[in-house]
């Protein structure tokens, strides 16, 4: 639908504002009558002429996608040559690429700028087409500024042209957006018709007043077949039960491709070693057989923003092309990346806010796809359900106990007693004790040397760092003084607190991963677990947003 609006305003020659789920087709909806219109043209475009038309996206990932779509329109005319421009990649080519000419140029604002700034040959006197895709998430990222220096560029060289702004969240930075690139748009709203169309009937009550007032409370455009839940999970089970998911969807259930979700890169890293280790495994070698069976199944991959730029590529092309897999994220992979058959979404850390959320759950369910999406909270974190509630997102309950129940079918988790023979289908008594030997095996891998010790305190400091950065709001929801630090640590395979969490073991590793020493002089003094998270929430939450009456009390 959103094609079937967008397409024939555009081809009228006129600038529109898009605001339509992720996972709805917007790609096409401006690729087709781009093409269209570059294709019709008298005199026949050559390379040399430049770029006709300009697409902004906000991540390399999404950069590369929209290429191979931009591409594959582009077969029957071969005279029009699309390129991509993105951080990560050696300047060099690019320069090379924009000198010989790229009539569709696909660039991140941040790398644009650079070539803007530094390379001479770049112009903008023939471009007809703007076009800003996921408009939110660029603003979102901080390039407000690049944008603004973008569009200056334009408008130096060239007076008119066609604009176009996609968005899956109207938010007052999209709007002022437009203010300033759109000339006289029209406004396309796909969200709300699909959901009238589709909702369930219980649902069908509730839509009066939800299309009355589509805009003064934030609605978001949800994928329709999209199935949500939430499973509350208490801090030191969370890594058993995450792993005891995974196991039941992508081992006993064969067939799902999951996104995992983290608030950081040292999460991911440190997860994905650990998941790969234990659950593929890699530790037990007294029984080849069923080990073998299983790593054949679990096939992990990670995605985040410290990873070399050729890495992040490959691995984002692995996992389009496989059937199973697991991909251990951070939000890099949360906005408009169109990750075919994804049947799971797992959101480990809460998203620091609704639009987030919808962003990362957009990853499944896409066009008319059928998908699921688990978010993790503690139990101190409920309120957040109501939250999301508020803004027409309804999530159903998982219990805990039902997916840990699935280490009752694998008997790498048995506890080895005599009498265990006789075992019934899942009594609690003994899911627990699975679940012991789990978390057991997860403790030993993470202590079995230094280094992983030392990689496990990293990742729960990363995720301690994160936690503070909840904006206000919802700072009530997720709160640093509501967590149990000792049972935090056992979600990430220590078997307690850390006492000073920046001052690490070893000497001779202390210069590699202490940040600033005066914070650990300053931790080393506070042995009180309740010091301690005072300290940590004032020292990230001062930068924040908490402003100054915070620093006075301190």
């Amino acid at each position: 639908s959103v094609q079937k609006q967008t397409i024939p305003v555009l081809l009228q020659g006129k600038d529109a504002l898009v605001r339509s789920q992720t996972g709805s087709g917007k790609t096409l909806a401006y690729g087709i009558p781009l093409v269209q219109s570059l294709q019709g043209k008298e005199s026949k475009i050559q390379r040399s002429d430049g770029p006709y038309a300009l697409i902004l996206v906000p991540t390399r990932e999404l950069a590369l996608q929209s290429f191979d779509t931009v591409q594959k329109l582009l077969k029957p005319f071969a005279w029009i040559v699309p390129g991509v421009l993105m951080g990560g990649e050696k300047r060099k080519s690019e320069k090379a690429r924009l000198r010989k000419g790229i009539n569709i140029l696909i660039s991140t604002p941040g790398r644009l700028v650079d070539h803007i700034k530094s390379t001479e040959c770049i112009h903008f006197r023939r471009t007809q087409w703007l076009i800003i895709d996921e408009a939110d998430r660029i603003l979102d990222l901080g390039f407000e500024k690049d944008v603004a220096v973008i569009l200056n560029a334009l408008n130096a060289e060239r007076e008119t042209r066609q604009n176009v702004l996609l968005s899956a969240t109207l938010t007052e930075g999209v709007t002022r957006l437009a203010d300033i690139s759109l000339n006289d748009p029209v406004s396309i709203f796909i969200a709300d018709e699909i959901q009238k169309g589709l909702k369930p009937a219980s649902q069908m009550d509730r839509e009066p007043s939800s299309s009355s007032n589509s805009m003064d409370q934030e609605n978001f455009a949800v994928p329709e077949k999209l199935k949500q839940y939430v499973m509350m999970v208490p801090s030191k089970l969370r890594l058993v039960t995450l792993a005891a998911f995974i196991l039941e969807k992508c081992k006993f259930e064969k067939h799902h491709k999951m996104i995992i979700f983290f608030s950081s890169c040292e999460q991911v890293e440190f997860h994905y070693e650990l998941l790969l280790k234990v659950l593929s495994g890699g530790l037990e070698s007294k029984q080849p057989e069923p080990s073998s069976v299983s790593s054949a199944h679990l096939q992990f991959l990670r995605l985040h923003g410290s990873m070399e730029q050729e890495e992040r590529t490959e691995v984002f092309q692995e996992f389009l092309k496989s059937k199973t897999g697991i991909l251990l994220c951070t939000d890099v992979a949360a906005r408009g990346l169109d990750l075919p058959q994804v049947t799971w979404i797992v959101q480990y850390n809460a998203p620091a806010s609704p639009a987030e959320y919808i962003h990362r759950i957009g990853r499944t369910a896409r066009i008319g796809c059928h998908g699921n999406s688990l978010l993790v909270l503690a139990p101190s974190e409920a309120e957040y359900v109501s939250l999301l509630a508020s803004h027409k997102i309804n999530v159903s309950e998982i219990k805990m106990e039902k997916v840990l129940s699935s280490l009752m079918k694998d008997d790498r988790f048995k506890l080895h007693r005599p009498r265990s023979k006789k075992s019934c289908g899942t009594d609690p008594q003994e899911v627990r004790e699975r679940a012991t030997v789990l978390q057991t095996k997860f403790e030993n891998y993470v202590h079995s040397n230094e280094g992983t010790v030392r990689w496990a305190k990293k990742a729960l400091q990363s995720f301690l760092c994160a936690y503070t950065t909840y904006p206000r709001n919802l700072k009530h929801i997720f709160h640093i003084r509501s967590l149990h630090l000792g049972h935090v640590a056992k979600s990430f395979g220590l078997r307690d607190a850390p006492q000073n969490l920046t001052a690490l073991p070893t000497a001779g590793s202390k210069k590699k991963t202490k940040p600033k020493p005066k914070r650990s002089d300053l931790l080393k003094k506070t042995h009180s677990k309740r010091r301690l998270a005072e300290i940590l929430r004032s020292e990230y939450s001062s930068g924040m947003d908490t402003g100054v009456s915070k620093v006075k009390k301190k």
